[in-house]
């Protein structure tokens, strides 16, 4: 039987839970079984995973537990309404009452189309995340923010429901394709570059071994990654301030997911090219040292990621998708920028002239211009 090696909390008063974080935890039924609320159980992932997983999860739950299966397409355009109302119908078909339990197996797209379902399925249900990716374990299964995408806008419709915890078994890292690997290392990078300089410069140091998969590398940047967006968390739970600083790239980025038509570009993606440009346009407004806006643009690159946004895609196409992001409050576009590498600061009063020379910078981003 499997030992956590690391556990994090996430302190929310009665909504607290943990994130244990190990390999060889999917061998353990104690955790899984401990955050159940009764006995019905209905397993989610997607067409890739679902063969591998759904044995592998049913064998940890109690012998008397019912237990239903919905498998989903795979990739970011399942995350729609479509999918979230074949799940509800699945639920209410198997009548799953409010005593069920769902498990979210896989990535992103799996857990916040999950979370989103128990949190409206007869007002709420419980659910369990088993985060399968390197960005799900560090990101998006941490938190609550659950949601499906809108044609116009990406997570435009959702709901915060907190899970009962998070199981992160390392083991799964060994075989994610390598382009999902650094997928999720750009919310690692993020972590770095918005909360805590000292982890961006360990990140620095110890890049070639996050990607060669080494086992305590990715164990301590999923540690460290996981600490700081509880920390985060459990001071603004619902986004009413510092929590907004978690979105750093993520404007731009949803902007390039959006305009790529949900499939293309990978969230991890489109977030560290859109790191690029906020580090780009913080320099700019004179908020931070170009030296460290080429830092951050040198380490999205070091971890093979883009550091330019999809090709043909201009400022017009940019700044038409981000008045529609869920950050804009009131007509005025909020941006997360960098005040200092390690801390983020959240703008609502950028010159739209220096936003669209960041749009219009290409490879030459982050160079000072002097």
């Amino acid at each position: 039987m499997s030992v956590p090696s690391r556990r994090v909390s996430v302190d929310l008063g009665a909504r607290s839970y943990e994130i244990a974080i190990g390999e060889g935890l999917l061998a353990d039924p104690t955790l899984l079984q401990s955050w159940l609320r009764g006995r019905e159980v209905c397993l989610v992932s997607n067409e890739t995973l679902a063969p591998q997983f759904f044995p592998r999860i049913e064998a940890l739950l109690p012998a008397d537990a019912r237990v239903t299966h919905f498998t989903m397409g795979d990739g970011e355009r399942f995350k729609s309404f479509e999918t979230l109302t074949a799940l509800l119908d699945t639920l209410l078909a198997e009548r799953h009452s409010r005593a069920t339990t769902l498990i979210a197996i896989g990535g992103g797209v799996v857990g916040d189309l999950t979370g989103f379902a128990a949190a409206i399925y007869q007002r709420g249900v419980a659910f369990i995340q088993v985060p399968t990716t390197l960005l799900a374990q560090v990101d998006s299964s941490i938190g609550g923010k659950t949601a499906v995408n809108h044609p116009r806008g990406k997570n435009m419709i959702g709901a915060f429901h907190q899970p009962e915890g998070v199981l992160i078994d390392t083991a799964c890292l060994k075989t994610l394709p390598e382009r999902e690997l650094q997928a999720g290392l750009a919310e690692v990078i993020k972590y770095g570059a918005m909360h805590d300089a000292d982890f961006f410069a360990w990140l620095e140091a110890h890049m070639s071994a996050l990607l060669a998969r080494d086992g305590d590398a990715l164990g301590e940047a999923i540690a460290r990654s996981c600490q700081a967006k509880a920390e985060v968390v459990a001071a603004d739970e619902r986004e009413g301030g510092a929590r907004a600083l978690l979105n750093l790239g993520h404007t731009f980025g949803h902007a390039m997911e959006t305009h790529t038509g949900y499939g293309p570009w990978l969230h991890g993606e489109a977030v560290g090219a859109g790191m690029v440009l906020a580090a780009d346009l913080s320099a700019r407004l004179g908020l931070l040292p170009w030296a460290d806006a080429a830092r951050i643009k040198a380490l999205v690159a070091a971890a093979g990621l883009p550091v330019l946004g999809p090709e043909g895609m201009g400022p017009e196409a940019y700044l038409e998708l981000m008045a529609l992001d869920k950050k804009v409050i009131d007509g005025r576009l909020r941006l997360v920028l960098l005040s200092a590498l390690g801390t983020g600061v959240v703008r609502d009063d950028v010159p739209l002239a220096a936003l669209r020379e960041t749009l219009e910078r290409g490879p030459t981003l982050c160079q000072s211009p002097s």
